[in-house]
């Protein structure tokens, strides 16, 4: 299966400076190497994009609403190459909320990869702004286990929820059962962090294999 020619390209800031980094490259790319899996045929070669290395996830929805159909991610730095080839698999095949994605389902998909740049330490559970950032926040459950759990930036967005529903869905993500009060947020841990996000079709997928390079 062949690569593709760079489109659609925008900025983002990586370690202090500005650089083209997403385009939709990677999101044919996973396209690509999604398709080749459920087919058993050869693998993609290897793309033409920049092989840096960034934390990253890949969300796969579907349909025309879009149902989340599999997310899952990195945040530790991996090469584009490498990490979207994994987790392009993982968060369409082992995502355990959901059984994995079929051959049928392939033409309904739509993807998206998401670059994770500007970590920054919260002072408190909502210094971060909705729409902008995404969140990780670490706390202890019922158990005092140590637990993790986040949003992508357009979560909290989508869903309409405020920074404390967003702050308690993720507690209740993250695995805690115990009512959340004033003092359980506050023993939260916040890191924020901003993405370069892309997203394409199956059919825009179909459409950049047919065009010459």
């Amino acid at each position: 299966m062949n690569c593709y020619r760079n489109t659609n390209r925008q900025i983002v800031q990586h370690n202090g400076y500005k650089r083209r980094i997403i385009s939709k490259d990677m999101a044919f790319y996973c396209f690509d190497m999604l398709a080749s899996h459920l087919y058993r045929v050869k693998e993609p070669s290897r793309p033409h994009f920049t092989n840096d290395s960034f934390p990253l996830f890949v969300t796969w929805k579907i349909g025309h609403d879009r149902r989340l159909r599999g997310c899952i991610g990195t945040f530790s730095t991996m090469p584009l190459h490498a990490g979207l080839k994994e987790y392009t698999l993982s968060s369409a095949l082992r995502d355990s909320r959901f059984a994995p994605i079929t051959k049928d389902e392939l033409a309904n998909l739509h993807c998206s990869v998401s670059l994770l740049t500007n970590f920054e330490e919260g002072v408190n559970c909502v210094d971060w702004e909705i729409g902008v950032h995404g969140i990780r926040i670490e706390f202890y459950n019922e158990k005092g286990h140590k637990r993790t759990a986040t949003y992508l930036p357009e979560v909290a967005k989508e869903q309409g929820w405020t920074q404390i529903q967003t702050i308690d869905s993720l507690l209740r993500k993250g695995g805690y059962k115990a009512p959340i009060s004033p003092e359980m947020r506050n023993t939260v841990k916040v890191t924020r962090y901003q993405s370069e996000k892309v997203t394409v079709s199956y059919n825009e997928f179909m459409a950049a294999k047919q065009r010459p390079t």
